[in-house]
């Protein structure tokens, strides 16, 4: 371990919470132990009850799960879950509202099996329920969603097989709520409906004129991509009367965006939407339900303010201006209080599940070092720029810098004309970097930075390569620029003194990190530990559960992580059990969802070995043991396998 000076020795677990921010954006779920490791309480039944993530990470190593790897703590879903229901039944009671919550779970979020089966059993006291957008979606909720009194929300556009498979849920006895999202598949519906003798339970969605704020703002308003004007949905009332349907419209649905980021838009969309509510019971549409659809955010950043990685409101908030909003039209118009449901994927998932990687080398700057010694005969550009390095002093860096970058620039147009050689731009090179870290010397401690130094500590950085794929693990910090916390799971009691991004194995420029959390929003870089010779360094990318987990693509064929999921209990010494590991892709498996076939592949490897065999240049041992590597690797992990030696 290497010496420490006075500054980093006094550093302790609450200072690197105050740099990381992990009680702003972790609900209470992740925090920092005295010892310097990263602790997750996940049932918040058991507060006392933590868990050492450092400890799972070395029983993974122990009983060879390789990383990267996803730690699901189902503990957390199930307490989402909870508090969801929980949180909209007291708010109801204080209400003394008259209606239900009946909440559903939309399996776009995460349609991984174990999180759906989770939800379900942790919701069925509450009679929650599940969401589907497709037909695949539709076939896991009609498996799952066992639950007679929960309801089962279907949305996105239909097709006929759509409509048979929602009406075949009605046949055996489920609450299915068939949303319709346009105007003609009505008719579909319709005429299905008869020919199974089946009476739908319909649920017009609603094209309000408020729109949403935060990234997603454009999928609501009169441009919207789903739901019904307010001229479609007065001619569906009319037309499912004329068709004897009268009595099959139940819910009236909206959704006004993803992750909303600002409860002003929540407050205009629950006006609008219980007017519109209000008008179509006086029209005499027999309605029950109201769904707010989705848009509970999740505060990534801790911010706590209107930036799309963050919100501006708590949970409980948002429940209270649904619960009031809705209560003060239907008591002004003298309307029944209908049930509530709403489709909060992301809060319920978003905390549960976390990427786990290794730091496996650094990339810096200027590692490699160059003679810079003068020489017979020198170019006048080179001494120029070793007299800057020599003649910086801390009342003339801002100068100096000024005439570093000009030299600079010179050079590379001297070399472009062939006036300088290689070795005079490996020199200027160096030169360049030294002068730089001894301007950032200066830098460090001042209360005015002027703004064309302020990007030196950039430059300076390091870059930390990390074993996993920015493409197939964190998706949307590259699709979108999804702010995701990232702290190292251990050493947390020790100053960070790098200042680093992250890269990803990919062979893309893209594949990188560099946007993290700031106390004051987001910056470039992040401060990570020295790596120390033979000690692992592991970095934990948290709130994942939400899209991370099924969005991910096969950029590289990289393919799906290793996860461990993991339940606490009392009882164990450490306070948890690996209830389950689930592999992750394969070599093979990522090739034969390309159509390429494993065995194939293997059979044309031999064919070339053994023609070099019969021509003596490979000897027939060997060859045998290449043909067996070969076929050895197509069932190994996609990712970076330690270096053991």
């Amino acid at each position: 371990m290497p010496n420490k000076n006075t500054e980093t020795s006094n550093w302790n677990f609450e200072d690197s919470e105050k740099l990381y921010g992990v009680s702003r954006w972790s609900k209470g779920y992740f925090s920092i132990g005295a010892n310097g490791d990263l602790l997750a309480t996940p049932d918040h039944h058991q507060p006392s009850l933590t868990i050492n993530i450092q400890e799972i990470v070395e029983e993974m190593n122990e009983t060879g799960i390789q990383f990267p790897a996803v730690i699901r703590f189902h503990d957390i879903l199930r307490s989402q879950v909870e508090s969801l229901n929980l949180t909209f039944r007291n708010v109801i009671n204080d209400a003394d509202y008259q209606g239900q919550y009946f909440g559903v779970f939309p399996i776009k979020v995460n349609q991984m099996r174990e999180v759906v089966e989770e939800v379900v059993s942790a919701g069925k006291q509450f009679n929650y329920g599940l969401e589907a957008g497709s037909k695949p979606e539709l076939m896991a909720a009609l498996a799952y969603n066992t639950n007679k009194e929960s309801l089962t929300i279907l949305n996105g556009y239909k097709d006929e097989e759509y409509f048979k498979l929602a009406l075949l849920g009605q046949q055996i006895g489920r609450k299915i709520i068939i949303v319709i999202e346009k105007f003609n598949e009505l008719k579909t519906l319709v005429r299905i409906a008869k020919e199974m003798g089946v009476m739908p339970i319909v649920g017009l969605r609603s094209k309000l004129m408020v729109k949403g704020r935060g990234k997603w703002k454009n999928s609501s308003g009169e441009r919207a991509k789903f739901g019904l004007s307010y001229v479609e949905m007065l001619n569906a009332v009319d037309y499912l009367t004329e068709q004897g349907f009268a009595d099959s419209v139940k819910l009236l649905h909206f959704h006004i965006g993803s992750q909303l980021t600002d409860i002003r838009s929540v407050k205009d969309a629950i006006q609008e939407a219980s007017m519109v509510y209000m008008n179509l019971a006086k029209y005499g549409v027999p309605l029950s339900y109201i769904d707010v659809g989705g848009g509970l955010a999740v505060d990534y950043d801790g911010s706590q303010s209107t930036h799309n990685s963050s919100c501006n409101y708590s949970t409980e908030e948002y429940i209270v201006d649904i619960v009031y909003g809705i209560k003060q039209t239907c008591d002004l118009y003298d309307i029944p209080h209908p049930n509530i449901v709403s489709e909060s994927g992301r809060a319920i998932t978003a905390h549960h599940s976390c990427v786990i990687a290794k730091v496996i080398g650094e990339i810096k700057p200027n590692s490699t070092k160059f003679d810079t010694s003068i020489e017979q005969d020198e170019h006048i550009l080179i001494s120029n720029l070793r007299d800057i390095t020599q003649e910086l002093n801390c009342e003339n860096y801002q100068e100096m810098y000024n005439d570093l970058v000009s030299v600079k620039a010179q050079t590379v147009s001297a070399f472009s004309l062939g006036v300088l050689s290689l070795k005079d731009m490996a020199k200027m090179e160096s030169l360049y970097w030294q002068t730089l870290e001894k301007i950032n010397q200066h830098l460090i401690g001042e209360e005015f930075i002027p703004e064309q130094l302020m990007e030196i500590p950039a430059l300076l950085s390091s870059q930390y390569l990390v074993n996993f794929s920015v493409f197939q693990s964190t998706i949307d910090s590259w699709a979108i620029k999804q702010v995701l916390p990232i702290v190292p799971i251990n050493r947390l009691s020790e100053k960070p003194t790098k200042i680093a991004s992250l890269v990803d194995i990919t062979c893309d420029s893209d594949g990188k990190i560099d946007q993290f959390i700031e106390s004051n929003g987001s910056t470039n870089t992040l401060p990570l530990h020295q790596l120390n010779t033979g000690e692992d360094y592991h970095v934990g990318i948290f709130l994942t559960g939400a899209y991370q987990d099924v969005m991910g693509d096969m950029h590289n064929l990289f393919g799906r992580l290793n996860e461990v999921h993991i339940y606490s209990y009392d009882d164990d010494p450490k306070d948890y059990y690996i209830e389950e590991v689930v592999h992750g892709s394969n070599m093979g498996d990522v090739l034969s969802t390309m159509q390429y076939s494993s065995e194939i592949l293997a059979n044309n490897i031999k064919k070339e070995i053994d023609v070099k065999v019969s021509q003596g240049l490979i000897k027939p041992r060997m060859g045998v043991q290449l043909t067996d590597f070969y076929e050895g690797c197509l069932s190994n992990y996609t990712y970076l396998a330690d270096d053991k030696h």
